[in-house]
């Protein structure tokens, strides 16, 4: 059964729900430092001395509140834009925030890389936000599940936080999924202004209110609350966060708020709101009604709240002079921090020499010991993903065989390592990508599977959004490195559309992601060992048709191997070609040389095989066709704007004068895989295909 939904209703018997005079004094200055900071902001857009602006306005009381049940520092936080309030209930400072404002250089939270109410201070807790709608959500799922898993005796929670338009989003269903599967401590905080933009809330959510909409969810705590009422919001994330803590599981509240200003400074709310809708918001302003209370109530007298307002005013005031002296970030520092300057995987720290031992193995079974050996060796290397464990039935492991993977890559870990280390997860690749985040951010090592490369697609927010920009966007503040191993490619007959495509490419053009895709046992092995040991996110692009090719077998390296990003492997010496590739045409093209070699004698073609291709190996690339004046690119992904198109580009830009003939590329034809085993062959390249533009490009 769901948890009841419970009203947050006041308790006679605890005036101020135990609030102090200090507490509510607290959430006062809160309340109007982020209201006047608001107004500070408009001002200085209308004056063209900061370039956005997005207000809290309507939401400071629910936003106090919550920065009263959080602990500092314990808990974490995920805000989203309008979270200025709670953010300054953290810790977070007026000043900070408006050299946010103004994008200087020395802005705390992204170094002026964020536009406005874009939160981060790892000092606090508060993780980094972005601007997509709802994707925090699974992200704090993940955050979540480090907290018990670094700390199981603990009573951390992590409060994730968005407006009622962010629950249409699929990934705030996937998040209340996975926290209830596994009775996670979150707590959901629905910022409620009942408009998305220009769209009204009965147009947005099924009756208007997301609550009832989320009963079917087991062990999930419901709770309403007026959000412009502080001691009425506390009650219910007083309740929550003490749901949370207990170990209950997870807690969603539903905060009733207003919006008494357009959504931004680039909306105008009387295009679609009239004059009486914004007038009945106007009579809920927390602004007005919470100072109106503390008199009334004796808290605080006139004179009191007077000088509350003027330090206040006196702090923005103060602040704005300093920040507008503020210098933008300096030039030359826009690639910084794409990439971690701890670890850097293309270094010599990654090259090491293979300590060869036992009989040759499969490429797939090298991934497996390669996994079982980096998890013996750091504990904070977790594996899940769809089907990764060997039973889902923990309790049944010694009556089964186990699955351990579709391709049987993860075979035995959960039954070596046990389930709190490799575990399933429901399909919603979105919610793997976005809990490995989650968990990345909090020191742990997620090495997560998607099943299919030809459903990476749902995850693609969270990848190119959030993983590949985390550090960046945040300053270096925050980060995620992680592994995300993905089965890519066809060659394996009856795939068809939905189990044989490539797109790597579409990987690539992501500024901040590591993206590597071995050919071989003895490079997957090396590869994934650098992959999980170096500090950014990567995408290990792992061919289905190589894991149990007789050809590519290796024996084990040993426990230690490395191999850097960045360095190619030359297949084949050679003097009359370079020939460029990567994944399953590196066989086919070797065969496609050997066939030429054998017609042509007097000609030999390098065969270079770049291993990882974010970044790839353009050194030896370069020194290759100036030595031989030609170049083919092959690869399987379909042939326009593919990754050749990238090297091709760059060598006629760089080694025109070395050329000796146009540069040539052949991949696939550009529609996707078919089913019929005729019909595959003709849309993949195949080794008579390379072989005959080896040809053409020697007798040009």
């Amino acid at each position: 059964m769901s948890a009841p939904l419970s009203p947050a209703i006041a308790s006679a018997s605890q005036p101020y729900e135990g609030l102090s005079r200090h507490d509510l004094i607290r959430a006062c200055r809160a309340i109007q430092l982020s209201r006047r900071l608001d107004d500070r902001e408009i001002m200085l857009k209308r004056q063209n001395r900061i370039f956005f602006q997005v207000s809290a306005a309507g939401h400071e009381a629910v936003q106090a509140a919550a920065g009263l049940a959080v602990r500092t520092g314990h808990d974490w936080v995920y805000p989203y834009y309008r979270d200025r309030a709670l953010c300054l209930m953290h810790g977070v400072t007026a000043e900070q925030m408006l050299l946010q404002a103004v994008g200087a250089g020395s802005d705390p939270a992204s170094g002026g890389r964020q536009m406005p109410s874009h939160w981060s201070s790892p000092d606090l807790n508060i993780v980094s936000a972005s601007s997509p709608t709802g994707t925090q959500y699974l992200q704090a799922v993940g955050c979540a599940h480090a907290s018990r898993y670094l700390n199981p005796a603990g009573n951390e929670v992590t409060l994730v936080c968005s407006g009622e338009g962010a629950t249409s989003e699929g990934e705030f269903w996937e998040a209340l999924s996975a926290a209830c599967l596994d009775k996670l401590p979150v707590v959901f905080l629905v910022e409620d202004n009942g408009w998305a933009i220009s769209v009204p809330v009965e147009k947005q959510t099924p009756g208007g209110d997301i609550l009832p909409l989320a009963a079917g969810f087991p062990g999930l705590l419901r709770l309403e609350a007026d959000g412009c009422d502080v001691i009425d919001s506390y009650r219910a994330l007083r309740q929550a966060f003490q749901h949370c803590r207990a170990g209950q599981g997870p807690a969603l509240v539903r905060a009733n708020v207003i919006r008494p200003y357009s959504h931004s400074l680039s909306d105008d709310e009387t295009q679609y709101k009239t004059k009486a809708q914004i007038e009945e918001d106007s009579r809920r302003d927390c602004a007005i009604r919470f100072p109106e209370f503390l008199l009334r109530e004796g808290i605080l007298d006139p004179h009191g709240l007077q000088l509350l307002f003027h330090e206040v005013e006196q702090e923005i005031q103060q602040a704005t002079d300093r920040v507008l002296r503020e210098p933008p970030p300096e030039p030359g520092s826009a690639l910084r921090f794409l990439y971690s300057e701890k670890a850097n995987p293309t270094s010599q720290d990654f090259d090491t020499e293979p300590q060869f031992s036992g009989d040759p193995r499969t490429m797939v079974d090298t991934i497996n010991l390669t996994l079982a050996e980096e998890m013996t060796r750091d504990s904070r290397i977790i594996v899940f993903g769809e089907d990764v464990a060997d039973c889902g039935y923990p309790e049944n492991l010694d009556q089964v065989k186990g699955k351990g993977g579709v391709f049987k890559a993860t075979l035995n870990l959960q039954r070596r390592f046990g389930p709190e280390r490799c575990f399933n997860t429901p399909i919603a690749e979105a919610a793997i990508a976005g809990r490995a985040i989650g968990m990345a951010t909090r020191g742990l090592k997620p090495v997560a599977e998607i099943q299919f490369f030809d459903y990476l697609w749902p995850a693609m927010m969270q990848i190119r959004d959030e993983m590949a920009t985390l550090r960046w966007r945040s300053n270096n503040g925050f980060s995620c490195p992680l592994v995300l191993r993905v089965p890519i490619g066809g060659y394996l007959t009856g795939g068809a559309i939905y189990h044989s495509q490539c797109g790597e490419v579409l990987l690539t053009h992501i500024p901040g992601l590591r993206v590597a895709m071995p050919s071989s046992a003895l490079d997957a092995c090396g590869l994934l060992r650098t992959a999980v040991r170096c500090d950014d996110p990567v995408l290990f692009l792992e061919h289905k048709k190589l894991y149990r090719e007789a050809y590519n077998r290796s024996p084990h390296p040993g426990p230690d191997y490395l191999i850097p990003f960045g360095k190619a492997r030359i297949v084949k010496a050679g003097a009359n070609l370079t020939l460029v590739t990567y994944g399953a045409t590196v066989q086919k093209s070797l065969q496609g040389v050997l066939q030429v070699e054998q017609k042509f004698p007097e000609a030999t073609v390098e065969l270079i095989d770049l291993r990882t291709l974010a970044p790839y190996d353009w050194e030896s690339i370069a020194a290759s066709v100036t030595k031989t004046s030609r170049l083919l690119i092959v690869h399987e992904d379909v042939l326009s704007f593919g990754f050749g198109a990238e090297i091709a580009a760059r060598v006629a830009d760089e080694l025109f004068d070395c050329l000796d003939a146009p540069v040539r590329r052949l991949a696939a034809l550009d529609t996707w895989v078919g089913y019929s085993p005729s019909l595959e062959d003709e849309i993949l390249p195949q080794t008579a295909g390379i072989a005959r533009e080896i040809e053409r490009l020697l007798r040009y």
